[in-house]
C-alpha cells in the first residue's frame, strides 16, 4: 500500500516547528507514523509583545528557516503541507510584510488562524475519541501567546476559545490582568453548567511537567503531582533549570509560567486530574490535511475530479 507524507509547520510564539508524518493510502487512524519532528526557539512573540512588530532579525532568522524547512519537506517527498502562525503573528503590526516576504524568498505559504481555529485545530487530533463519552472534559493548550481552550461534552466538541495568556507574554509581563481575569472567569462559569472532573493538557511545557512529575508510562497528571513540581521548579534559577533539569533554554525561563496556567484552570473548573496525550497543533494540521487528500481520492475513485 503506498504511503503518502505529510507536512505541518507550526508557527508559534515561542518556538517554530516541522512536522512530517507517513500515512497509508486508506488514512487509517492508526497508520499515522511520525517521521521527523524540528523544533526551533525563534521566539516571535518576544518582538510582538514588547514592541509590537516583528525586527528585520526574526525575519531574516524565518528566511533561513523555512528555506531549510523546504529542503526538509523535498527530502521527505512531502506531497501537502501547510504552515499556521498562530499569536505572536496575530498581534504583529507587520505580519502581512512578514507574510509576503517569506513567500517571496520562499514560496512557503502562511496561514495566519485566529485562537478559535487553532483551539479546533488542535482538537481534531481526535484524542477526545478515546475518552470516556460520559464525561465532560476541558482541552486546554498554553502556548507562548495564547491558551486555547474547548469544552469537550459527551465525546462533542461545544466550543472553543483563546485568550491572550501565554508563558512569553507572562515573561515579557504582557498578560493584562483583565484578559487572565476573563479566562478563570469564564472557566469558572463553565463550571456550574458542567460537571468537569479532568482535564487534556497538550504543549511542550506540560509534556515536559509531566515526564518530571510522573514519567511517560503514565498519561495521567494529577493536580497535586503538578502543584508538587511546580514547587520544586520554582526554588531553581533558569541556569540550574537548565543544568539540573536538562531544559533547553526556552523551555527552563517559561515552563513555571506554563506550570501557573494549567494549575489556575484545573482550580478554575474543581478539576484534579489532567491527561497529557503529547499532541499539539502539528499533529492537527496533519490530521486535517489527511482527512482533505481522503475527501479527494474518495472523489477520484467515484469519478469525480475538482
Amino acid at each position: 500500500m503506498e504511503n503518502i507524507h505529510i507536512a505541518a509547520i507550526d508557527i508559534g510564539s515561542n518556538a517554530v516547528r516541522l512536522m512530517i508524518k507517513e500515512v497509508t493510502s486508506d488514512f487509517a487512524e492508526s497508520s499515522y507514523r511520525k517521521l521527523l519532528l524540528v523544533r526551533v526557539p525563534i521566539r516571535l512573540g518576544q518582538d510582538t509583545f514588547t514592541t509590537g512588530a516583528i525586527s528585520e532579525l526574526k525575519l531574516k532568522k524565518m528566511v533561513r528557516l523555512m528555506k531549510s524547512f523546504k529542503h526538509l519537506m523535498k527530502v521527505y517527498d512531502v506531497s501537502e503541507y501547510r504552515a499556521c502562525a498562530t499569536s505572536a503573528m496575530r498581534d504583529a503590526s507587520n505580519a502581512k510584510e512578514v507574510i509576503k516576504e517569506l513567500k517571496k524568498e520562499t514560496d512557503i505559504k502562511i496561514d495566519v488562524i485566529s485562537g478559535q481555529e487553532e483551539a479546533a485545530i488542535i482538537y481534531e487530533c481526535h484524542f477526545a475519541d478515546l475518552l470516556n463519552k460520559k464525561k465532560n472534559y476541558i482541552y486546554v493548550d498554553v502556548g507562548g501567546g495564547s491558551t486555547e481552550i474547548s469544552l469537550i461534552v459527551n465525546g462533542n466538541l461545544t466550543q472553543s476559545k483563546s485568550y491572550n495568556v501565554g508563558t512569553v507574554r507572562m515573561l515579557n509581563q504582557k498578560v493584562a490582568e483583565t484578559e487572565y481575569n476573563r479566562l478563570l472567569n469564564e472557566l469558572s462559569e463553565l463550571s456550574q453548567k458542567f460537571t468537569i472532573s479532568e482535564m487534556i493538557g497538550s504543549g511542550g511545557n506540560i509534556n515536559k511537567l509531566h515526564m518530571l512529575a510522573v514519567g511517560e508510562k503514565n498519561r495521567n497528571l494529577p493536580l497535586k503531582e503538578l502543584l508538587r513540581i511546580h514547587e520544586e521548579l520554582s526554588k531553581h534559577t533558569v541556569e540550574e533549570l537548565i543544568d539540573n533539569f536538562k531544559m533547553k533554554p526556552d523551555r527552563a525561563d517559561v515552563i513555571n509560567h506554563a506550570a501557573t496556567i494549567y494549575i489556575d484552570v484545573a482550580k478554575a473548573v474543581n478539576a484534579t486530574n489532567y491527561i497529557v496525550p503529547t499532541i499539539g497543533l502539528a499533529d492537527g494540521i496533519i490530521h486535517l490535511l489527511g482527512e482533505k487528500l481522503k475527501a479527494q481520492q474518495l472523489l477520484a475513485n467515484n469519478g469525480i475530479w475538482l
